[in-house]
């Protein structure tokens, strides 16, 4: 099992200075190689949930466990993917894509070939040597989302990632993601407000409540892979997650 996430909460002190209830009580496993979205109303503990998990912060109750150990601060074994870009201004693309394969010491022209790679399956084999400030907005999620996919970590943790990008290139990334998962058998816990990617992406769907988060429902997703957005199957989980969101939005 990758995750155990249990009993945990999680308050904040807000800017007026009162307490806020962001997370409470959850209960969650994720098992080693799966592919789980957190979706829900804005607000309501998913990306909370997603940077406690990674180590950026802890949980003011409860306990969240990777692979046995208590997470108390990031690891190399966890990479996260953040909803904006955050590249390195002073490096190139290629190197932006590489920064992570330089810093474990992997073979440059390897690291190189791999990126080069990537970056043609994304459109953007032509910018490897252009520098931030000369791409798009959208060019630059490309980037940071290649650059931790490209590394050899066991889990990665995505904040939204595809929400700036228009959809051809989103469902361009959502297919090279799955791939990716698939051919490397890795963990991957997906951050999205869009059921439809929720659904063609995830393994299990996890429904949060509005804030203070709680979990509302945990809907396994069985239909085949490589997944059909056409099916009346697809469009029929697709209305049952929704139908979800809107019970804890109305509630």
């Amino acid at each position: 099992m990758t995750f155990e996430i249990e009993n945990v909460s999680k308050k904040f002190i807000s800017n007026e200075h009162e307490e806020v209830n962001a997370l409470e009580d959850i209960n969650l496993t994720i098992e080693s190689n799966k592919f789980v979205c957190f979706i829900g109303p804005s607000g309501c503990g998913k990306t909370t949930l997603l940077r406690l998990m990674e180590g950026f912060e802890n949980p003011s109750e409860g306990t969240i466990k990777d692979n046995g150990e208590i997470v108390l601060e990031p690891s190399r074994s966890r990479g996260f993917i953040f909803q904006d870009y955050s590249l390195f201004p002073w490096l190139n693309v290629i190197d932006n894509v590489t920064f992570g394969l330089m810093i474990a010491g992997k073979p440059e022209e390897e690291n190189k070939e791999r990126a080069l790679k990537y970056l043609k399956a994304v459109g953007l084999e032509e910018f490897a040597y252009s520098y931030p400030h000369e791409l798009s907005g959208g060019m630059k999620q490309r980037v940071a989302i290649i650059r931790s996919i490209i590394n050899d970590c066991d889990t990665l943790l995505m904040d939204e990632p595809f929400s700036a990008l228009d959809v051809q290139t989103k469902k361009g990334l959502q297919k090279m993601l799955v791939e990716n998962w698939r051919k490397h058998n890795r963990t991957i816990v997906f951050v999205t407000h869009d059921v439809d990617e929720a659904v063609y992406l995830a393994d299990e769907i996890v429904v949060f409540s509005r804030r203070p988060g709680k979990i509302k429902k945990i809907i396994k997703n069985n239909l085949p892979r490589p997944r059909d957005r056409e099916t009346h199957e697809f469009h029929d989980l697709v209305f049952e997650v929704t139908n979800y969101i809107d019970e804890s939005e109305d509630v």
